[in-house]
């Protein structure tokens, strides 16, 4: 979260440039965008402030289509470029937007030290288990036994989980949403900008060209009721049409989470977890959730505010500062081990 000065009356028009937007038709990013810039007139930060950094793929073409400042830097290193940003203006709503080959692959290391390093960015990552733009070969994301160019007999690759491994690289804010869920992903993107450090959305998005329907066994209309939990702090995890509620309890005697059915040998809601964003342990096993043998979980999975990087260093230049307000230059760079070249 940053200190913004707010801008009223802002709407969603307000935010799209004037370059024309050019995905393939019915690509998921159309959505993603609608989305952002419905979430940009919400928060109502001026777009003086705002700046959208991306690395190299389909979705790094935001920046032209957001009308703010923005960066189209290289392949993965979209967090590092970020970072600059951030340690130079801490007042500006940094925005990195990357995709799963982007962020996991070639800017994997550069994605895990800016969670690790909790600078205050809100870190959107697209996932549609392809590299899209490079004519669909398989990505980190890519399910095994996918079948690509660069996979003709099937991957056999296992599959990076983008959440799991940014809670493992030590991030403090962690979530989950999809594409066409307009309601949803505002809310998500929301709560990402008011988190104070790095947060991290992974957005479902579809690949109509390459890799369509990769999520239609939970993001279909028939089977959301039982292939998505949503989750709300404090609240149990259930999910299921009414009257048909199912829920989700630590299984009895180990610990591993099991689909329970409510009504079901006595079992009721004072049977399940209740989901807590401060801890960083059920937010792991909730990302491991995945169907047919669980529900997929959206929305805030992890949340647990810490101090940003970039305030940490202005503190830490302050400090300096303080203890040699009239430090000499010269002197230091001449102090210590030194020698004389003759």
């Amino acid at each position: 979260m940053t200190v913004e000065t707010m801008e009223p009356n802002l709407t969603p028009k307000d935010f799209a440039s004037d370059q024309e937007v050019r995905w393939c038709p019915g690509c998921g990013d159309y959505a993603i965008l609608k989305a952002v810039y419905k979430t940009l007139a919400d928060i109502a930060v001026p777009k003086s402030d705002v700046v959208f950094v991306s690395g190299i793929g389909c979705a790094s073409r935001f920046p032209y289509h957001v009308s703010s400042y923005g960066f189209h830097t290289i392949h993965g290193r979209a967090p590092s470029v970020a970072t600059g940003i951030k340690l130079a203006n801490p007042d500006l709503s940094v925005w990195v937007v990357t995709g799963d080959g982007d962020g996991l692959s070639i800017g994997g290391n550069h994605m895990l030290h800016v969670l690790r390093r909790n600078v205050d960015l809100q870190i959107l990552l697209f996932n549609n288990e392809t590299y899209g733009l490079t004519k669909g070969q398989y990505s980190p994301t890519s399910r095994v036994g996918t079948v690509s160019p660069s996979t003709p007999m099937g991957s056999v690759d296992y599959p990076v989980s983008p959440v799991a491994f940014a809670l493992g690289s030590g991030a403090r804010f962690a979530a989950r949403s999809v594409d066409t869920m307009q309601r949803h992903l505002p809310v998500v993107l929301k709560r990402a900008h008011e988190h104070r450090g790095a947060s991290f959305v992974e957005i479902f998005q579809n690949c109509i060209v390459y890799n369509d329907g990769a999520f239609d066994d939970f993001t279909e209309k028939a089977v959301v009721d039982d292939t998505q939990i949503h989750l709300e702090h404090a609240k149990p995890l259930i999910f299921g049409k009414e009257g048909e509620e199912r829920g989700i309890r630590l299984k009895p005697g180990v610990i591993e989470l099991e689909v329970v059915r409510l009504g079901e040998g006595g079992i009721g809601i004072k049977d399940l977890l209740v989901h807590d964003e401060t801890n960083r342990s059920l937010a792991v096993m909730l990302a491991a959730m995945a169907p047919p043998d669980f529900p997929m979980a959206l929305g805030v999975l992890y949340c647990d505010p810490a101090p940003g990087y970039e305030t940490l260093v202005r503190d830490q230049i302050e400090e300096a500062k303080a203890r040699t307000p009239n430090g000499d230059l010269n002197a230091l760079l001449r102090e210590g081990y030194t020698w004389t070249v003759g």
